[in-house]
């Protein structure tokens, strides 16, 4: 019962921002009932008339009113609470993927993709199939209570009889549904570990196949061991379930017997109405046995609520920097500085743990500046904070004196084009104008020797499935065409061959830089290094110099 009014209060909060949702709710169960109510008049007609309580005439047009009256009743329940079901399974879908766009990068980073992954595609469609029994749920509670109070009229010594041996049922019921819940938490623990398997296989495959002891171990050591958590607390699960259904009605035919054999012998009641009562209690097995077998699916439910309402909570308990429109890009800036700008991976970091910072750094429109250091010198992390994906613990960033906050941010991220190292290619090219991709983009296909291999309709890719080098080609060509004022380029010629080196920094960087655009390469190539304006070095988290490239590279020249 606990489980049932949690899951309750999770559906009603679960559903406030689904429009006419509780009034959907309230009159679905409201016709829920009535086709309950309608289920038990039948049984009440049907008694009546056996007994020729009632004429025939009364007792037929009664009968045909039911006959509409149920049914109709029954469907608008059901079909009022399918439509909200499926639109509130695509709202919150909707609401939570708003929600990720818009969280801090940095929680994006740290949330765990199978969690997302089984929340979005395991937990939502079990809350909306919970909703969806609803209607059965109260028309089978209309239908208890009606019978319950026919059998009062009937004998109200008896039904008080009745009462107290269903209050101890429900009580010793709750034992094996309790356990049966219990084991559906850990099942859906087990559901996260199962879908970080899933994306280790699909994603992990090369890996896998060519490495027999990579395999063998992820097989016995993670996947198999969640699959097996699975099949054993699903048995658990189903198992106790069924014992709270069968022990449902052992109790029902012990009080049949109770009824017949034993009542008799200290309740006064004619032979004709203990008839009644055995048909009627008889005839409430099969609703009686169906509202306990939603229990736990509502205990399932209640349990995949949490789960989605814990993870959306998560998502918004950080407000949102984005912004809705046209964004306000200054393309004529002047000055982007960090001011003593600091960032540490986790919070309260140790001696000896990795921090960036203090950081000072200025640029100007038309800088060619290279970023270098070694693996985990702060880099990527100092480009992230360059261009808004990470917000500064200390210090801060500014352009044209202004500083970047959480109310400007996503303004300001708008002034760059970045390619990652691990960057991500969506097959169309969204955000950009279509009249101008086509023309745009013939000339950088060409000079980038993709033209043979994609072809663009409208903003239709014809393929993404290429080589690491000709994607990460690709890649430079969408941020050519989004033309923002400062790029970002992070490892970018690492899978490149030295003849599209060669072209990346002697060619497509200049031409860049001539445009008046600002570019930061992150780079090892330090046999370019006189392309560039300024070469900027980390080292621990720190600059250890910002130095003019041609003092670089004649320091280089004098160590070779």
């Amino acid at each position: 019962m606990k489980e049932l009014l949690q899951f309750f209060s999770a559906i009603l909060q679960w559903s406030q921002s689904i429009k006419n949702s509780r009034a959907t709710m309230v009159f679905s169960s409201i016709t829920g009932m009535i086709a309950g109510l309608g289920t038990a008049a039948f049984i009440v007609l049907i008694n009546s008339a056996l007994a020729g309580r009632s004429s025939a005439n009364t007792s037929l047009w009664q009968f045909f009113v039911l006959c509409m009256l149920v049914p109709v009743s029954g469907f608008v329940s059901q079909i009022s609470l399918v439509k909200l079901a499926t639109e509130a399974e695509f709202a919150l879908r909707l609401r939570l993927s708003r929600q990720i766009i818009a969280m801090p990068y940095r929680m994006v980073e740290q949330l765990k993709t199978h969690r997302l992954l089984a929340t979005l595609v395991d937990d939502i469609p079990a809350v909306t199939a919970a909703i969806t029994s609803l209607p059965f749920f109260f028309m089978h509670i209309a239908l208890m209570a009606g019978c319950l109070c026919y059998l009062g009229w009937l004998s109200w010594k008896l039904l008080l009889v009745l009462l107290v041996y269903m209050i101890v049922g429900v009580l010793t019921y709750q034992f094996p549904v309790g356990k049966s819940l219990n084991y559906l938490r850990l099942m859906r623990e087990q559901s996260d570990v199962m879908f970080r398997g899933v994306r280790a296989l699909t994603e992990g495959t090369k890996e896998l196949k060519l490495n027999r002891y990579r395999r063998a171990g992820f097989l016995a050591e993670e996947y198999e061991p969640a699959l097996a958590g699975l099949k054993r607390f699903g048995f658990k699960s189903q198992f106790f379930s069924k014992v709270a259904d069968n022990w449902g009605w052992v109790q029902f035919f012990l009080f049949i017997g109770l009824v017949v054999f034993f009542a008799p012998r200290f309740i006064r009641i004619s032979v004709r109405d203990l008839t009644g009562y055995s048909l009627t209690v008889l005839f409430m097995m099969t609703p009686l046995s169906m509202i306990l077998a939603l229990i736990p699916i509502f205990g399932k439910a209640h349990v995949a609520a949490k789960k989605t309402r814990a993870l959306g909570l998560s998502l918004t308990a950080h407000p949102s920097d984005l912004v809705v429109g046209t964004p306000s890009m200054n393309p004529a800036w002047n000055r982007l500085e960090l001011t003593g700008v600091t960032h540490a991976y986790w919070q309260d970091a140790a001696p000896g743990e990795f921090y960036l910072g203090p950081i000072d750094l200025t640029l100007y429109p038309g800088d060619l500046v290279f970023v270098i250091g070694g693996n985990g010198s702060g880099k990527t992390t100092l480009a992230k904070i360059l261009m808004g994906l990470y917000e500064p613990e200390k210090g801060a960033v500014k352009l044209d004196g202004k500083v970047i906050t959480q109310e400007n941010r996503d303004d300001y991220r708008q002034h760059f084009s970045v390619v990652f190292s691990d960057f991500y290619l969506f097959d169309r090219l969204f955000g950009l104008d279509r009249d101008d991709i086509e023309s745009k983009s013939g000339d950088y296909l060409h000079r980038l020797q993709l033209d043979q291999k994609i072809k663009i309709d409208q903003d239709r890719l014809s393929t993404i499935d290429l080589s690491q080098g000709q994607r990460k080609r690709l890649a430079l060509l969408i941020a050519y065409l989004e033309d923002r004022p400062i790029y970002v380029f992070d490892e970018w010629a690492s899978d490149q061959d030295p003849v599209f080196k060669r072209i990346f920094y002697l060619e497509l960087l200049p031409a860049l830089k001539a445009r008046g655009k600002t570019v930061m390469v992150i780079t090892h190539d330090d046999h370019y290094f006189h392309v560039a304006d300024r070469v900027i070095k980390l080292d621990g988290g720190q600059i250890e110099y910002d130095r003019r490239s041609a003092a670089v590279a004649a320091d280089m020249s004098v160590a070779t």
